[in-house]
């Protein structure tokens, strides 16, 4: 489980659906479809960017070791847990 990430996600999610929203804006497409896919492809690509930022983030952290292997608290990890 990658905490960070999840806070990422909130934050990418909107620069994907902005900038897609503006795209096709730009590009004359002034429809509810043209804002619909934008915001459907921003939302599904939400997660897998943020969890791309996250591991480059932290690859290039000379601080940042994890001490926890992933699985070894579960599916939600204790609250003071070590980031994994």
């Amino acid at each position: 489980m990658d905490r960070l990430s999840l806070y990422l996600s909130l934050l990418t999610g909107a620069v994907l659906t902005g900038g897609l929203a503006i795209g096709a804006f730009s590009l004359g497409y002034y429809t509810w479809v043209a804002v619909a896919i934008s915001a459907v492809v921003g939302f599904v690509l939400a997660w897998p960017v943020a969890y791309v930022i996250s591991q480059r983030i932290k690859k290039e952290d000379p601080k940042w070791d994890p001490d926890a292997e992933p699985g070894d608290y579960g599916y939600v990890p204790p609250r003071d847990s070590p980031e994994v």
